[in-house]
């Protein structure tokens, strides 16, 4: 590894951005990783990952952060694109009532693909739309203690909460690592229940079908990650 400060960290972690076509997913990946926000932003097609290190309990963790499109036609890499991860970020749009009724079919999508210690935040995305809210944020708060998850509402337009929702993720992600023993152990000890399981390696990690030099807050596109 070179020496550039972008390649100086001591855990790397796979987070996915997964939720409806139109969510804001995109923004939300350009926002924490390039504090940019574009409001003519396209569908994404097939897959786009970008970087970034942030510091949480002492150590570096980079986060390399896959968004992936919402719709149909791209669920043929669905395998290949949960594989590694050990983060979540299942977003809704506050102003659209069916991103929110579809948040079942995508968790039930992260049971039977993800690891099954997969660390998932439920986030209410677009909260600068109160004029246009449609989903409350009571209702996302009981949806999310339902199942376990943590749960916080975002605007990516404004950054509000964006970067507390991805540190945030990263510290319980780091955490529950801890809890497991894997941190402060050999580099390379990882611990996984399936196969081609999550990246919980210290120093040089193994990444999952990331093209070499990518650097922190700059995003690759792929049009399949497998």
């Amino acid at each position: 590894m070179s020496g550039r400060l972008e390649d100086e960290y001591d855990y790397l972690f796979k987070i996915v951005l997964i939720g409806d076509s139109g969510v804001g997913k995109s923004n939300l990946l350009s926002r924490f990783t390039r504090n940019e926000f574009n409001l003519e932003s396209k569908s994404t097609i097939g897959v786009e990952f970008a970087t970034r290190s942030v510091q949480t309990n002492g150590k570096t963790i980079k986060a390399q952060i896959w968004d992936t499109a919402g719709q149909e036609r791209y669920r043929a890499i669905t395998s290949a694109y949960y594989r590694g991860a050990v983060g979540a970020l299942l977003v809704y749009d506050i102003a659209k009532r069916s991103s929110f009724e579809n948040v079942e079919r995508w968790l039930k999508e992260l049971r039977d693909h993800a690891d099954q210690n997969i660390v998932i935040m439920l986030v209410g995305n677009k909260s600068d739309l109160k004029h246009l809210r449609a989903v409350s944020t009571d209702e996302g708060t009981k949806y999310a203690e339902a199942r376990h998850l943590s749960f916080i509402e975002t605007s990516a337009l404004d950054a509000t909460h964006v970067e507390e929702a991805f540190v945030s993720i990263l510290s319980e992600i780091y955490k529950l690592v801890h809890k497991r023993g894997l941190v402060g152990g050999e580099a390379g000890a990882a611990g996984s229940s399936k196969a081609g399981g999550p990246m919980y390696r210290a120093g040089q990690v193994e990444t999952i079908s990331v093209t070499d030099g990518a650097e922190d807050g700059r995003s690759s596109r792929k049009r399949c990650c497998g």
